[in-house]
């Protein structure tokens, strides 16, 4: 004989029955959103940093400081926008070392930004910006984690193997 589980067992997991207030805002895809354009930002600076170590004796200018800092900055830059492109939970964490190295860079190169300063104040909105769509994101009620998802894929498994069973 073989045992059902309740009709409510997987109605969390049943696909196009949930209620969602067309008027909400999606913060998910605002931060999707978000982390695109940061990416497509940061890669621009890669790329502009790049254009700076491979310029004709561009490097033979530089003080041994900015050489350090270009180089991070090529490697890292591109790195992160490639995380935040993929909105990998990797990508978002090594932006902000990256943001917040370009700030401490910003004080201790002037100059070494075509903005000078200015890039703190940008960078300070933007991680702002960031954390507030992360915590509106986590809020939302019906966005399950990928552990949650796992979980409740391997309890359904496991009830139909006990029911078959």
């Amino acid at each position: 004989m073989s045992k059902r589980p309740p009709d409510d067992f997987d109605a969390a997991i049943k696909l196009g029955q949930r209620e969602r207030d067309p008027g909400a805002t999606r913060w998910d895809m605002l931060l999707q959103v978000f982390m695109r354009v940061a990416a497509a930002l940061w890669m621009l600076q890669g790329l502009m940093q790049w254009r700076g170590l491979l310029l004709a004796g561009a490097l033979d200018q530089m003080t041994p400081s900015r050489i350090v800092a270009t180089i991070f900055f090529a490697i890292f830059d591109l790195m992160a926008a490639v995380g935040l492109w993929l909105a990998a939970p990797w990508g978002g964490a090594l932006w902000l070392i990256v943001v917040f190295t370009q700030m401490s860079a910003a004080i201790a190169l002037p100059g070494f930004f075509p903005g000078g300063l200015l890039v703190i104040p940008l960078n300070i909105i933007l991680v702002l910006l960031y954390l507030l769509l992360t915590f509106e994101t986590g809020k939302e009620p019906d966005r399950a984690g990928a552990v949650q998802r796992a979980s409740t894929r391997a309890w359904r498994h496991l009830a139909r193997w006990r029911s078959e069973g």
